[in-house]
């Protein structure tokens, strides 16, 4: 049917219906992130994932990362996040696991790189605190070369040991059963 009213009855139905609701905000919001997510290609499964990031400057604000290593991220020419970053980085400083792909050269190393030295927060002398297992020593090689970069200044110290007779060398012989 019809519904009769006057203008000053429309006006204050109108006005109930622009007032946003905190679902109608949520919503508005996860639609925002959802055109972001495609935009960038990014595709995620799971439930209650943080959101991804736009920028960098992002990670010192929202999750306290080390003024220097947002420093060394700035000096390495990184000033973008990759779609791997943008989402894989949140992920892993929420302290959620993660399953990810994407091609090489998309950044994948610094990706998992930053949450890993934000977690350690500072250096401490007590012995290995996180463990990279690398597949060859050319990703190895880049990893730590990566790692390196990353943490300079920050007191962080970052060990590559691909030979067992090396490492009890470098860190006495005793090395392999005190780690």
């Amino acid at each position: 049917g019809i519904k009769w009213m006057s203008s000053l009855e429309a006006k204050i139905e109108d006005a109930k219906d622009k007032k946003p609701t905190a679902e109608k905000l949520e919503r508005l919001r996860r639609e925002k992130i959802n055109r972001f997510r495609n935009q960038h290609r990014i595709n995620v499964q799971g439930t209650d994932l943080p959101d991804p990031i736009a920028t960098f400057d992002q990670l010192q604000k929202e999750y306290k990362v080390h003024p220097k290593i947002m420093e060394n991220i700035q000096a390495a020419g990184f000033y973008v996040p990759t779609p791997i970053q943008m989402q894989a980085i949140p992920v892993m400083l929420h302290g959620r696991e993660l399953l990810a792909s994407a091609p090489t050269g998309s950044g994948k190393t610094l990706a998992f790189c930053i949450p890993l030295l934000t977690h350690l927060k500072q250096p401490r002398n007590k012995g290995f605190r996180a463990l990279i297992i690398s597949p060859t020593r050319e990703l190895a090689s880049q990893t730590h070369r990566e790692l390196v970069k990353l943490a300079e200044g920050t007191g962080f110290r970052i060990h590559m040991i691909h030979k067992a007779a090396e490492a009890a060398k470098k860190f006495g012989p005793k090395s392999s059963k005190k780690f």
